[in-house]
């Protein structure tokens, strides 16, 4: 119906979804640090295999904050502009 109310409706989505996410990226991540900084036998082939890992994790850390905030930023230009979203209607109305 509302900037206020798209703003308000992507902190709701968000709050329930963050502590998931970030538990599993976090635990992902800090489990693969030995590996990342080990010195011994076989870290030659280890590290190229945590790298990425560890750099997925981070990239979806970051888009748990990016993502909604340009789907609320949209949804705002939709509201300020007039343009009619079925889906926004439907859940406004349901």
């Amino acid at each position: 119906k509302s900037i206020q109310d798209a703003r308000e409706a992507t902190v709701q989505a968000g709050l329930k979804r963050i502590r998931p996410c970030l538990m599993t990226s976090a635990t992902t991540i800090i489990a693969l640090m030995p590996i990342l900084l080990s010195t011994g036998r076989g870290s030659d082939v280890m590290k190229p295999m945590a790298i990425p890992t560890v750099g997925g994790m981070a990239v979806v850390v970051i888009a748990i904050f990016i993502v909604p905030c340009c789907y609320c930023g949209l949804m705002e230009l939709k509201l300020k502009w007039g343009i009619k979203d079925p889906r926004f209607e439907e859940n406004a109305t349901a």
